[in-house]
């Protein structure tokens, strides 16, 4: 699993894989905390959940990244570790993660620009680009 920054003219764009989807999502979250430089605590850890009903890969890592731009935004949270569980169509995540020391830049939103999730013969495939 991983990620690479690729160059983008004036968004940020990272090409993100996993061996599975739990780990694509785990990535993406990761590439964005790292391109926005966030530093986060390491004490008070904090804990949140969510459910995401009926939705294709695509639309459950705009909602995962879109959850966490909100808690970065509002609450000044940062999140490292997801519990991902799919049943009957539907995911629910379980996150934990701590208060934002500092954070270098603030992504605005996560794009649909040409978004697809590819199964590759390393496991899971995307490109995402985030508005900054």
């Amino acid at each position: 699993m991983g990620f690479v920054e690729i160059a983008h003219t004036a968004d940020w764009s990272v090409r993100v894989w996993g061996k599975d989807f739990n780990e694509l999502l785990t990535e993406a979250a990761r590439a964005m905390n790292t391109l926005a430089g966030v530093q986060a605590s390491e004490s008070s850890i904090v804990e949140r959940a969510f459910v995401v009903d009926n939705a294709d890969k695509e639309s459950i890592l705009i909602s995962l990244l879109t959850e966490l731009i909100y808690y970065q935004e509002h609450d000044n949270l940062s999140f490292s570790t997801f519990e991902i569980k799919v049943q009957d169509h539907q995911l629910d995540i379980s996150m934990r993660g701590s208060k934002i020391i500092n954070i270098d830049k603030v992504i605005k939103a996560v794009t649909w620009h040409n978004l697809k999730i590819e199964h590759t013969p390393r496991g899971y495939e995307t490109e995402i680009v985030f508005d900054v």
